[in-house]
């Protein structure tokens, strides 16, 4: 088969939760660790991080991947989902997996593949840490799937653990609360290894703790050693972030093309696993990191983060899902000066839309429409929870009709919003040709 049957074997043949949801999870590692044992434990031939977290693991992981870039390391990136093209999820030095390689994959192994009847996930981690291993990575940071303890990541023994955010998301698989969430988060500290903490609350952070001590593993707590100061963008967009060391005294600017004003958290969970890392005999100079955060996007190829995508009127989307990151990202959208607010706005079906949708301002336009997935919730139902919350805006088959049903009505000094759901902005900057 050719790249595109090979994709669409993928997409149409594994069970896939992105599209499906709660059927294509596997609450166990044996087809994990059967599909491992069949490619030869790959990932035992180079350095792994693991990254975890309800919030902010992705842009951790995008963030790490491209200081270790500049820091010279060969390095091997593994994140999901993907918002364009399924070769997002693997990359090496920030280029996507060749399509000769999906292709390869899957016309060598389909096998294996019928065989062991993995979930796309399963299958898809495989082929990251095969790739790795025959690309010669000298280090690869590996981000995980929803959760930790269960997820099919979770067979690597990494160099460094890093857990960035606790938050209420995936609850009828992980818990229904911050404690029990932190717990299955918790399942990647491993025996002796060092872990990273970002900024969380205060009992999941000690649950966390309490995991490490049992685990002999130093927990580096990132909110303690470095302190945001102030936040303010360049002339470039670009974010200008003061950031304090608590143990030094000294404060440093970072400069970074994550423009979201919640990647303030995401920069100190950075440079807290980048000491660790140091501290461990990795050679990451100062200029590395200034380097990796100023050329995340060029370096990694990150996308769909606080992104703007026109100007006049000044149009921004985010793929926030969850109640905490949608809070945060609607407190700075509520910062920006501008006239009237578009919203173009979709949801999956399993998510808590009265949480969600009761963080959206009550001033602004909406344009309800839905993603081209299984899971999206549809318009009307949407438009109906929305007017419950004294929302009110007109439904749109597709996000690309929505978008430009927002665009015909904004005026210049407007501002439209797209966002809800990771495959909502998938499908706008597909729409505008990204």
């Amino acid at each position: 088969m050719n790249y595109s049957e090979a994709i669409e074997f993928l997409f149409g043949s594994l069970p896939m939760y992105q599209r499906v949801g709660r059927a294509a999870y596997k609450a166990n590692l044996d087809n994990s660790t059967r599909l491992d044992a069949y490619f030869g434990h790959p990932h035992r031939q180079y350095p792994t991080i693991h990254v975890a977290g309800t919030n902010g693991k992705g842009s951790v992981s995008h963030m790490l991947a491209s200081v270790l870039q500049e820091a010279g390391y060969k390095t091997g990136l593994y994140t999901s989902p993907h918002l364009l093209d399924f070769r997002e999820r693997i990359r090496v030095d920030g280029n996507p997996v060749p399509r000769e390689v999906v292709t390869g994959f899957v016309n060598s192994h389909s096998g294996i593949i019928r065989e062991v009847s993995p979930s796309f996930f399963e299958m898809t981690v495989a082929m990251a840490f095969d790739h790795f291993a025959r690309e010669k990575v000298e280090v690869a940071v590996i981000e995980t799937g929803m959760g930790g303890r269960l997820d099919s990541t979770n067979i690597i023994l990494p160099v460094l653990s890093v857990i960035t955010n606790i938050s209420l998301d995936h609850m009828e698989f992980l818990g229904n609360d911050l404690v029990s969430i932190a717990r299955e988060k918790g399942g990647i500290i491993k025996r002796g290894v060092p872990l990273v903490l970002g900024p969380m609350e205060r009992e999941p952070r000690q649950l966390l703790l309490d995991m490490a001590a049992g685990m002999e593993a130093a927990a580096f707590q990132a909110e303690t050693s470095f302190q945001p100061l102030f936040h303010t963008y360049d002339p470039n967009g670009n974010s200008l972030v003061r950031i304090r060391d608590t143990r030094s005294g000294e404060t440093t600017t970072y400069q970074t093309d994550l423009a979201g004003k919640y990647q303030q958290e995401n920069l100190v969970t950075l440079l807290a696993a980048a000491e660790s890392l140091r501290e461990h005999g990795w050679n990451i100079p100062g200029g590395s990191i200034h380097g990796g955060l100023g050329s995340v996007g060029v370096n990694t190829g990150i996308m769909g983060r606080w992104q703007t995508i026109g100007s006049n009127p000044r149009s921004i989307c985010d793929m926030a899902h969850n109640r905490a990151g949608v809070s945060v990202v609607m407190e700075q959208l509520g910062q920006i000066p501008r006239e009237t607010l578009h919203v173009v706005w979709g949801m999956a079906g399993d998510k808590e839309t009265d949480a969600m949708l009761s963080l959206l301002p009550r001033e602004a336009r909406y344009y309800f429409s839905r993603a081209a997935v299984p899971r999206s919730m549809d318009p009307a139902q949407l438009q109906a929870a929305a007017g419950r919350q004294g929302l009110r805006g007109n439904t749109y088959s597709s996000v690309k009709e929505a978008y430009q049903a927002a665009m015909e009505r904004a005026e210049s000094e407007d501002m439209i919003f797209t966002g809800g759901s990771t495959f909502v902005v998938a499908d706008l900057l597909q729409a505008l040709g990204y």
